[in-house]
Protein backbone atom coordinates (compact mmCIF):
# COMPACT_ATOMS: atom_id res chain seq x y z
CA UNK A 1 0.00 0.00 0.00
CA UNK A 2 3.26 2.18 -0.21
CA UNK A 3 2.47 5.47 -1.61
CA UNK A 4 -0.81 3.74 -3.24
CA UNK A 5 -4.37 5.36 -4.06
CA UNK A 6 -6.75 2.92 -2.88
CA UNK A 7 -11.09 3.93 -3.72
CA UNK A 8 -13.86 2.12 -2.88
CA UNK A 9 -17.44 2.86 -2.99
CA UNK A 10 -20.27 2.43 -1.40
CA UNK A 11 -23.84 2.39 -2.49
CA UNK A 12 -26.71 4.11 0.02
CA UNK A 13 -29.39 1.13 0.36
CA UNK A 14 -30.36 1.77 3.89
CA UNK A 15 -29.17 1.26 7.07
CA UNK A 16 -26.63 -1.32 7.14
CA UNK A 17 -26.85 -4.71 10.04
CA UNK A 18 -23.87 -6.72 11.26
CA UNK A 19 -23.19 -8.51 8.63
CA UNK A 20 -22.35 -5.10 6.60
CA UNK A 21 -20.88 -3.89 9.37
CA UNK A 22 -18.15 -6.71 10.28
CA UNK A 23 -18.06 -7.41 6.05
CA UNK A 24 -17.59 -4.30 4.67
CA UNK A 25 -17.45 -1.23 6.86
CA UNK A 26 -15.01 -2.17 9.61
CA UNK A 27 -12.51 -3.65 6.82
CA UNK A 28 -13.08 -0.58 4.30
CA UNK A 29 -12.12 1.97 7.24
CA UNK A 30 -9.21 0.07 8.83
CA UNK A 31 -7.85 -0.85 5.06
CA UNK A 32 -8.26 3.51 4.30
CA UNK A 33 -6.23 4.03 7.38
CA UNK A 34 -3.55 1.25 5.95
CA UNK A 35 -2.88 3.17 3.43
CA UNK A 36 -3.05 6.51 4.96
CA UNK A 37 0.06 5.18 7.58
CA UNK A 38 2.00 3.85 4.14
CA UNK A 39 1.78 7.44 2.65
CA UNK A 40 -1.36 6.62 0.28
CA UNK A 41 -4.58 7.89 -0.70
CA UNK A 42 -7.95 7.11 -0.06
CA UNK A 43 -11.50 7.91 -1.32
CA UNK A 44 -14.38 6.39 -0.17
CA UNK A 45 -17.57 7.79 -2.03
CA UNK A 46 -21.22 7.21 -1.41
CA UNK A 47 -22.25 6.31 -4.93
CA UNK A 48 -25.99 8.01 -5.55
CA UNK A 49 -25.83 7.58 -9.34
CA UNK A 50 -25.90 3.86 -8.72
CA UNK A 51 -28.44 4.13 -6.56
CA UNK A 52 -30.73 5.59 -8.30
CA UNK A 53 -31.17 2.32 -10.89
CA UNK A 54 -33.69 1.02 -8.37
CA UNK A 55 -34.29 4.14 -6.08
CA UNK A 56 -36.41 6.57 -7.64
CA UNK A 57 -37.89 8.65 -4.39
CA UNK A 58 -35.63 11.45 -3.72
CA UNK A 59 -36.88 11.37 -0.14
CA UNK A 60 -35.93 7.88 0.05
CA UNK A 61 -32.59 8.24 -1.27
CA UNK A 62 -31.19 10.94 0.91
CA UNK A 63 -32.71 9.50 3.87
CA UNK A 64 -30.26 6.50 2.86
CA UNK A 65 -27.51 8.67 1.83
CA UNK A 66 -27.96 10.54 5.21
CA UNK A 67 -27.54 7.08 7.00
CA UNK A 68 -24.99 5.18 5.08
CA UNK A 69 -22.38 8.41 5.34
CA UNK A 70 -23.22 8.76 8.99
CA UNK A 71 -22.43 5.23 9.28
CA UNK A 72 -19.06 5.52 8.21
CA UNK A 73 -18.46 8.81 10.13
CA UNK A 74 -19.26 7.03 13.33
CA UNK A 75 -17.26 4.18 13.09
CA UNK A 76 -14.07 6.03 12.38
CA UNK A 77 -13.71 7.35 8.70
CA UNK A 78 -12.11 10.43 8.96
CA UNK A 79 -12.91 13.19 6.38
CA UNK A 80 -9.47 15.21 7.21
CA UNK A 81 -7.99 12.07 6.06
CA UNK A 82 -9.72 10.14 3.65
CA UNK A 83 -11.44 11.84 0.47
CA UNK A 84 -15.29 11.35 1.38
CA UNK A 85 -17.67 12.37 -1.11
CA UNK A 86 -20.40 12.21 -3.35
CA UNK A 87 -20.33 10.60 -6.36
CA UNK A 88 -23.23 13.10 -7.72
CA UNK A 89 -20.61 15.99 -6.81
CA UNK A 90 -17.98 15.17 -9.26
CA UNK A 91 -19.53 16.45 -12.67
CA UNK A 92 -16.54 15.41 -14.41
CA UNK A 93 -17.93 11.86 -13.59
CA UNK A 94 -20.28 11.56 -16.15
CA UNK A 95 -17.99 13.24 -18.60
CA UNK A 96 -15.78 10.73 -18.18
CA UNK A 97 -18.52 8.16 -18.71
CA UNK A 98 -19.55 9.74 -21.69
CA UNK A 99 -16.51 9.28 -23.08
CA UNK A 100 -15.79 5.96 -22.11
CA UNK A 101 -18.84 4.55 -23.73
CA UNK A 102 -17.42 5.18 -27.09
CA UNK A 103 -14.76 2.52 -26.09
CA UNK A 104 -16.47 0.09 -24.09
CA UNK A 105 -17.64 -2.70 -26.26
CA UNK A 106 -21.10 -3.73 -25.91
CA UNK A 107 -20.46 -7.71 -24.88
CA UNK A 108 -18.85 -5.92 -21.82
CA UNK A 109 -22.20 -4.55 -20.41
CA UNK A 110 -24.05 -8.03 -21.55
CA UNK A 111 -21.44 -10.32 -19.42
CA UNK A 112 -22.22 -8.15 -16.51
CA UNK A 113 -23.07 -9.42 -13.58
CA UNK A 114 -25.92 -7.02 -12.66
CA UNK A 115 -27.41 -7.14 -15.83
CA UNK A 116 -27.05 -11.23 -16.02
CA UNK A 117 -28.47 -11.48 -12.58
CA UNK A 118 -31.64 -9.24 -13.85
CA UNK A 119 -31.96 -11.39 -17.09
CA UNK A 120 -32.18 -14.46 -15.06
CA UNK A 121 -34.70 -12.97 -12.82
CA UNK A 122 -36.86 -12.08 -15.73
CA UNK A 123 -36.55 -15.20 -17.09
CA UNK A 124 -37.46 -17.22 -13.91
CA UNK A 125 -40.40 -14.89 -13.90
CA UNK A 126 -41.62 -15.69 -17.24
CA UNK A 127 -41.15 -12.21 -18.09
CA UNK A 128 -39.25 -10.54 -21.53
CA UNK A 129 -35.46 -10.87 -20.61
CA UNK A 130 -35.18 -6.83 -20.21
CA UNK A 131 -38.36 -6.23 -18.80
CA UNK A 132 -37.72 -2.83 -16.47
CA UNK A 133 -34.27 -3.14 -16.96
CA UNK A 134 -33.17 0.50 -17.28
CA UNK A 135 -29.85 1.70 -19.21
CA UNK A 136 -28.54 2.92 -16.05
CA UNK A 137 -28.42 -1.01 -15.09
CA UNK A 138 -26.78 -2.23 -17.91
CA UNK A 139 -23.88 0.49 -18.41
CA UNK A 140 -23.30 0.20 -14.45
CA UNK A 141 -19.87 -1.30 -15.01
CA UNK A 142 -18.73 1.87 -17.26
CA UNK A 143 -19.67 4.25 -14.82
CA UNK A 144 -17.95 2.30 -12.29
CA UNK A 145 -15.09 2.28 -14.55
CA UNK A 146 -15.31 6.13 -14.28
CA UNK A 147 -15.11 6.04 -11.06
CA UNK A 148 -12.23 3.88 -10.81
CA UNK A 149 -10.12 5.61 -13.12
CA UNK A 150 -11.01 9.69 -12.53
CA UNK A 151 -8.73 9.20 -9.69
CA UNK A 152 -5.55 7.59 -11.02
CA UNK A 153 -6.42 4.54 -8.63
CA UNK A 154 -3.57 1.71 -7.97
CA UNK A 155 -6.33 -0.51 -5.76
CA UNK A 156 -9.49 -1.09 -5.70
CA UNK A 157 -10.49 -3.40 -2.62
CA UNK A 158 -13.52 -5.76 -3.35
CA UNK A 159 -15.44 -9.05 -2.84
CA UNK A 160 -15.44 -12.09 -5.54
CA UNK A 161 -18.63 -11.11 -6.93
CA UNK A 162 -16.83 -7.16 -7.88
CA UNK A 163 -13.54 -8.12 -9.45
CA UNK A 164 -15.43 -7.97 -13.09
CA UNK A 165 -15.86 -4.47 -12.06
CA UNK A 166 -12.59 -3.59 -11.95
CA UNK A 167 -11.50 -5.85 -14.72
CA UNK A 168 -13.64 -4.02 -16.81
CA UNK A 169 -12.34 -0.79 -16.10
CA UNK A 170 -8.77 -2.01 -16.88
CA UNK A 171 -9.64 -3.33 -20.22
CA UNK A 172 -11.41 0.11 -21.10
CA UNK A 173 -8.49 1.89 -20.19
CA UNK A 174 -6.09 -0.60 -21.82
CA UNK A 175 -8.03 0.07 -25.08
CA UNK A 176 -8.04 3.91 -24.83
CA UNK A 177 -3.92 3.58 -23.92
CA UNK A 178 -3.17 1.20 -26.66
CA UNK A 179 -5.15 3.38 -29.47
CA UNK A 180 -4.00 6.85 -28.56
CA UNK A 181 -0.05 5.12 -27.99
CA UNK A 182 0.26 6.73 -24.24
CA UNK A 183 -1.08 6.06 -20.90
CA UNK A 184 -3.71 8.47 -20.72
CA UNK A 185 -5.65 6.10 -17.96
CA UNK A 186 -3.94 4.33 -14.77
CA UNK A 187 -4.45 0.37 -14.83
CA UNK A 188 -5.71 -0.71 -11.53
CA UNK A 189 -5.79 -3.79 -9.77
CA UNK A 190 -8.35 -5.10 -7.46
CA UNK A 191 -7.24 -6.59 -4.49
CA UNK A 192 -9.90 -9.46 -2.74
CA UNK A 193 -10.86 -8.19 0.81
CA UNK A 194 -9.27 -11.03 3.11
CA UNK A 195 -10.50 -9.90 6.32
CA UNK A 196 -13.99 -9.40 5.50
CA UNK A 197 -16.10 -11.91 7.45
CA UNK A 198 -19.18 -13.61 5.68
CA UNK A 199 -21.66 -13.59 8.63
CA UNK A 200 -24.97 -15.94 8.43
CA UNK A 201 -28.25 -14.67 9.30
CA UNK A 202 -30.81 -15.65 12.43
CA UNK A 203 -32.48 -17.96 10.03
CA UNK A 204 -28.65 -19.46 8.55
CA UNK A 205 -29.15 -17.89 4.98
CA UNK A 206 -26.68 -15.05 4.45
CA UNK A 207 -27.51 -12.00 6.50
CA UNK A 208 -29.87 -9.99 4.25
CA UNK A 209 -32.28 -7.07 4.49
CA UNK A 210 -33.96 -8.47 1.78
CA UNK A 211 -34.36 -12.09 3.45
CA UNK A 212 -35.57 -10.11 6.61
CA UNK A 213 -32.58 -12.38 8.91
CA UNK A 214 -30.33 -9.51 10.40
CA UNK A 215 -28.96 -8.21 13.26
CA UNK A 216 -29.51 -4.23 13.32
CA UNK A 217 -26.36 -1.75 14.54
CA UNK A 218 -28.15 1.01 15.83
CA UNK A 219 -31.73 0.25 16.94
CA UNK A 220 -32.48 -0.34 20.03
CA UNK A 221 -31.24 -3.19 22.65
CA UNK A 222 -35.01 -5.05 22.80
CA UNK A 223 -35.12 -4.66 18.58
CA UNK A 224 -31.44 -6.30 19.08
CA UNK A 225 -32.36 -8.72 21.67
CA UNK A 226 -35.43 -9.74 19.70
CA UNK A 227 -33.16 -10.29 16.10
CA UNK A 228 -30.97 -13.01 18.30
CA UNK A 229 -33.37 -14.46 20.04
CA UNK A 230 -35.05 -15.74 17.19
CA UNK A 231 -31.51 -17.37 15.87
CA UNK A 232 -32.99 -20.61 15.11
CA UNK A 233 -31.30 -23.42 17.90
CA UNK A 234 -32.54 -27.10 18.42
CA UNK A 235 -34.10 -28.57 21.19
CA UNK A 236 -31.07 -30.46 22.71
CA UNK A 237 -30.79 -29.41 26.38
CA UNK A 238 -28.19 -27.52 28.40
CA UNK A 239 -25.69 -30.19 29.89
CA UNK A 240 -25.38 -32.03 26.65
CA UNK A 241 -22.29 -31.71 25.06
CA UNK A 242 -22.55 -29.57 21.70
CA UNK A 243 -19.75 -29.39 18.83
CA UNK A 244 -19.94 -25.17 18.17
CA UNK A 245 -19.56 -25.14 14.62
CA UNK A 246 -22.72 -26.72 13.83
CA UNK A 247 -24.46 -24.23 15.81
CA UNK A 248 -25.13 -20.72 14.54
CA UNK A 249 -25.29 -18.53 17.72
CA UNK A 250 -21.69 -19.21 17.75
CA UNK A 251 -21.26 -19.00 14.23
CA UNK A 252 -22.37 -15.57 14.70
CA UNK A 253 -20.32 -15.05 17.74
CA UNK A 254 -17.29 -15.53 15.94
CA UNK A 255 -17.44 -12.79 13.33
CA UNK A 256 -17.38 -9.91 16.12
CA UNK A 257 -16.47 -11.40 19.46
CA UNK A 258 -13.07 -11.46 20.83
CA UNK A 259 -10.73 -14.08 20.45
CA UNK A 260 -10.91 -15.06 24.24
CA UNK A 261 -14.80 -14.92 24.54
CA UNK A 262 -15.08 -17.05 21.27
CA UNK A 263 -12.89 -19.84 22.87
CA UNK A 264 -15.12 -19.02 25.88
CA UNK A 265 -18.08 -19.76 24.28
CA UNK A 266 -16.80 -22.75 22.43
CA UNK A 267 -15.70 -24.57 25.61
CA UNK A 268 -18.83 -23.97 27.57
CA UNK A 269 -20.71 -25.62 24.67
CA UNK A 270 -18.39 -28.43 24.15
CA UNK A 271 -18.63 -29.12 28.18
CA UNK A 272 -22.27 -28.81 28.83
CA UNK A 273 -22.00 -25.40 30.87
CA UNK A 274 -23.79 -23.46 28.19
CA UNK A 275 -27.02 -23.50 27.15
CA UNK A 276 -29.02 -21.72 24.10
CA UNK A 277 -30.16 -19.22 26.27
CA UNK A 278 -26.73 -18.18 27.70
CA UNK A 279 -24.92 -18.02 24.41
CA UNK A 280 -27.60 -15.98 23.12
CA UNK A 281 -27.08 -13.65 26.10
CA UNK A 282 -23.72 -13.60 25.22
CA UNK A 283 -24.51 -12.70 21.47
CA UNK A 284 -26.64 -9.90 22.85
CA UNK A 285 -24.05 -8.14 25.35
CA UNK A 286 -21.52 -8.64 22.00
CA UNK A 287 -23.68 -6.65 19.95
CA UNK A 288 -24.36 -3.98 21.75
CA UNK A 289 -20.17 -3.77 23.32
CA UNK A 290 -19.69 -3.20 19.45
CA UNK A 291 -21.83 -0.89 18.64
CA UNK A 292 -22.60 1.32 21.86
CA UNK A 293 -20.18 3.82 20.75
CA UNK A 294 -20.42 4.63 17.25
CA UNK A 295 -24.69 4.26 18.25
CA UNK A 296 -23.75 7.85 19.80
CA UNK A 297 -21.78 9.09 17.28
CA UNK A 298 -24.58 8.18 14.52
CA UNK A 299 -27.32 9.73 16.32
CA UNK A 300 -24.92 12.94 16.81
CA UNK A 301 -24.63 13.34 12.91
CA UNK A 302 -27.70 11.82 12.00
CA UNK A 303 -28.86 15.06 14.31
CA UNK A 304 -26.43 17.41 12.36
CA UNK A 305 -26.84 17.14 8.82
CA UNK A 306 -25.34 20.38 8.18
CA UNK A 307 -22.16 18.95 9.26
CA UNK A 308 -21.81 15.71 7.48
CA UNK A 309 -22.91 17.62 4.39
CA UNK A 310 -19.82 20.05 4.75
CA UNK A 311 -17.57 16.81 5.21
CA UNK A 312 -18.89 15.32 1.88
CA UNK A 313 -18.21 18.83 0.64
CA UNK A 314 -14.68 18.80 1.35
CA UNK A 315 -14.07 15.60 -0.43
CA UNK A 316 -15.81 16.97 -3.26
CA UNK A 317 -13.22 19.76 -3.33
CA UNK A 318 -10.10 17.38 -2.89
CA UNK A 319 -11.88 14.69 -5.54
CA UNK A 320 -12.55 17.43 -8.58
CA UNK A 321 -9.18 18.40 -9.24
CA UNK A 322 -7.51 15.14 -10.21
CA UNK A 323 -10.94 13.76 -11.88
CA UNK A 324 -10.69 17.47 -13.68
CA UNK A 325 -6.82 16.48 -14.64
CA UNK A 326 -8.25 13.10 -15.79
CA UNK A 327 -10.85 14.57 -18.11
CA UNK A 328 -8.19 17.21 -19.79
CA UNK A 329 -5.82 14.35 -20.50
CA UNK A 330 -9.01 12.24 -22.52
CA UNK A 331 -10.58 15.50 -23.88
CA UNK A 332 -6.65 16.61 -25.25
CA UNK A 333 -6.39 12.90 -26.63
CA UNK A 334 -10.11 12.04 -28.08
CA UNK A 335 -10.34 15.94 -29.41
CA UNK A 336 -6.69 16.74 -30.75
CA UNK A 337 -6.63 19.73 -28.49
Amino acid sequence: MQNKTVLTGVKPTGTPHIGNLVGAIKPAIELGNKVLEAGGRHFMFVADYHAINAEKDPAVLNQKLKEIACIYLAFGLDPNKSVFYRQSDIPEIPEITTILFAYTPKGFMNKAHAYKAAVDKNRAAGKPDDDLINMGLYTYPTLMASDILAYDTDIVPVGKDQVQHVEIARDIAGMINAHYGKELLKLPEYSLTKNAVLVPGIDGRKMSKSYNNVIPIFADKAEIKKAVFAIKTDSRPLEEPKNPDEILVYEIYQAIAAPEKVQEMAEGLRQGKLGYGHIKNMLLDAVVEMTSEAKEKYEYYMAHEKEVNEMLDLGASKARPIATKTLERLKNAVFGR
